[in-house]
């Protein structure tokens, strides 16, 4: 199909054919010398094809390097057959000291990148008029094949990857926002990163094989690798440092952040509101690179400019007043998820019994959907949930393993319901949001009152006053005082010691919980 290799994608592979000699290569040649020896000095003894199928160099090139190394004195080789793909090398003692030094300063073994220039090429070849976009209806219907409803939501995320927008999805937990952002991505073309860059004598690594999914046909040159749009999903452990590009000296390559490894796909911000760092400050992060479609990361203290040309998403349980208008006009389209529909649940539930392989007799979907029904209808009235369809599926399978049966029925299910933990809560009319946002008012004692004070008032506090050796704070998110103390000890704020009051069954009773450091 040419939406995902069409005349402009087999245009790109006709240049990115496998380069023949250093200057198509467009690589220093010490710096492919180096690599090389590198390579021979870390195996000791290699043959000449295992060279090749590590750097991805063309046999012409390499064959001019190794002789060049040869000469020099540096590696010599010692046996092989006539073809020149059997020789094998191995490092000599001048070798081997040259080795010690270069690997001190730039360790890096792998695959020869790509220049820089190349890369800021190919990007931008790709990322011109990239939207809008035509999704073809065969891909949309792919894309939502397994997903049951939500007809709104599906042309939100259409409309936003039509035209490269961001957007915000919201609403009660268990709705299946995280699973419905997860499409996206299938309503984008694919594109081609390489999979390193060299810059400065430095290698950054762009290729994630945890976000970056191969596609059947690759360019030639193996530097470079098709990749269908990647989905990066970041949640509640994200942090400021997280988005920045960080140097692993034990591979010697710049490791991208989130920001960059998105490119040319979604960036999904989950359970925002969550993250320990303050969101508002994360998000402000986020900005140029949302804004600008690039990003800058260091090498060497020189900046330099990489791709970010994401469609950012953000989700969370909380309200949509998160975000302040200034964000909002970078995810502009909105989806609010709210309880499914009964018949929808029941679907899901079905779908999953499929999924794991489940036989059920049929008055067991009647009894399931019992549950969620009205209580006018004979049923118990619970709130619907995508979540509790998919997790009760696979509960349904332990329990009628262990009860050894040889299909789902009405009492498998009746176990399998009474092990729900979210369930058995409703049940007992246990309101675990009401719990969860209650209120707590702490004191928190400490030598540097302005220091605690400044800090404690990221966290979104209802309200917050100081004392002379203490700040008063009152949070909503049902903190303790070990998080509480963790926090403020990340930011270098001392704490002597937390008191907590607590709110609860509607009345105020003072609880001193005291907390010592």
């Amino acid at each position: 199909m040419d939406y995902y290799h069409g005349p402009k994608m087999e245009s790109l592979f006709e240049k990115l054919k496998q380069p023949r000699n250093l200057e198509e290569l467009r690589l220093s040649e010490n710096f492919i010398k180096d690599l090389i020896l590198k390579i021979i000095s870390g195996f000791g003894t290699i043959k000449t094809s295992g060279i090749n199928e590590i750097t991805g160099i063309h046999w012409d090139i390499m064959e001019i390097i190794l002789s060049e190394l040869e000469k020099s004195g540096f590696c010599a080789p010692i046996g092989g057959g006539f073809l020149f793909s059997s020789v094998q090398y191995t490092i000599t003692k001048k070798g081997r000291e040259k080795v010690q030094g270069m690997s001190e300063e730039n360790p890096y073994i792998g695959i020869a990148p790509v220049s820089y220039e190349q890369y800021v090429e190919v990007m931008e070849s790709q990322m011109k008029d990239r939207f809008p976009i035509k999704i073809p209806p065969e891909v949309i219907e792919d894309t939502f094949h397994d997903v049951v409803g939500v007809g709104y939501a599906k042309e939100c995320m259409i409309e936003s990857c039509t035209i490269g927008k961001g957007i915000f999805v919201y609403g009660p937990p268990g709705t299946g926002k995280t699973f419905i952002v997860s499409k996206m991505p299938h309503l984008l073309p694919p594109l081609i990163i390489p999979k390193y860059i060299e810059f400065g004598g430095r290698v950054i690594q762009l290729y994630d094989s945890d976000f970056h999914k191969k596609c059947s046909e690759q360019p030639q040159d193996p530097r470079w690798v098709k990749i269908h749009a990647p989905f990066v999903l970041t949640g509640a452990e994200l942090s400021l440092n997280k988005l920045e590009t960080n140097y692993n000296p034990n591979k010697g390559v710049y490791e991208t952040s989130p920001i960059i490894k998105a490119n040319g796909g979604i960036l999904l911000i989950d359970d925002l509101g969550r993250q320990r760092d303050d969101h508002e400050i994360i998000l402000n992060r986020l900005i140029v690179p949302m804004e600008n479609k690039k990003d800058v990361i260091y090498v060497r203290g020189i900046p330099v400019i990489v791709h970010s040309h994401f469609i950012p998403a953000f989700s969370t349980n909380l309200d949509i007043s998160i975000m302040d208008e200034a964000h909002l006009r970078r995810a502009p389209l909105h989806i609010f998820l709210k309880n499914p529909e009964l018949d929808d649940v029941v679907e899901v539930f079905k779908r999953n019994l499929k999924y794991v392989g489940e036989d059920y007799e049929e008055d067991v979907l009647e009894r399931f959907k019992k549950v969620y029904d009205s209580v006018n209808n004979g049923g118990e009235g619970l709130e619907p949930s995508f979540a509790h369809a998919r997790d009760v599926a696979q509960i349904t399978q332990a329990v009628r393993i262990t009860q050894d049966k040889d299909i789902v029925d009405v009492p498998v299910l009746e176990e399998s319901l009474n092990k729900h933990v979210l369930i058995v809560l409703q049940r007992m009319n246990i309101d675990i949001a009401e719990i969860a946002n209650r209120t707590r008012t702490f004191r928190v004692e400490t030598s540097s009152v302005s220091d605690a004070y400044n800090v404690l008032s990221k966290c979104n506090p209802i309200r917050i006053s100081s004392e002379s050796n203490a700040v008063i704070v009152d949070l909503e998110d049902n903190k303790t005082p070990v998080e509480i103390a963790e926090y403020l000890k990340e930011k270098n704020v001392p704490v002597d010691r937390i008191d907590v009051v607590a709110e609860s069954d509607k009345e105020l009773r003072r609880t001193i919980l005291e907390h010592r450091y």
